[in-house]
């Protein structure tokens, strides 16, 4: 079997087009997750020697970034924790997913450039194998099949 690219952080090109995109309007990121067994810190983290697992790690993440994302107007609209597969690679899961609904893109930008988001961020990394990070444009819901 060739070699897996994971992705844990946006690269260059996807995140210069992410920012290119409107950004006073509404935005939708669908985060797909799959934690490590083990929490991977870096050896002189202050948690790297509590054997976190990453969905610990993950929850960590989410305690100490939650009051910034909310103070800046995200909400998470749907979460889910992974069955199986319907369409897809048979070999392909995420332990979890969610939706996360911005006021608009600069709510997203505020939130990863504030110093104690940036403290919080390590969590994500250490607990995290692989990951998705998608941008959608919300749409009305309603008759989806006419």
């Amino acid at each position: 079997m060739a070699n897996k690219t994971i992705y844990i952080d946006p690269s260059h090109e996807n995140f210069q087009t992410f920012k290119a995109l409107p950004r006073d309007e509404p935005i939708h990121m669908l985060n797909l997750l799959r934690f490590r067994p083990e929490a991977m810190y870096p050896p002189d983290h202050p948690h790297a020697t509590k054997q976190w697992s990453g969905e610990r790690a993950y929850k960590e993440y989410g305690r100490k970034s939650g009051c910034i994302f909310r103070h800046l107007g995200g909400s998470i609209i749907w979460r889910g924790s992974f069955q199986t597969m319907v369409t897809g690679p048979e070999n392909t899961y995420w332990d979890e997913a969610f939706i996360a609904q911005y006021p608009d893109s600069n709510s997203f930008f505020a939130m990863i450039k504030d110093p104690s988001y940036q403290l919080a961020v390590v969590n994500r990394t250490a607990a995290l194998a692989d990951s998705r990070l998608v941008r959608f444009q919300p749409k009305e819901t309603g008759q989806f099949f006419s």
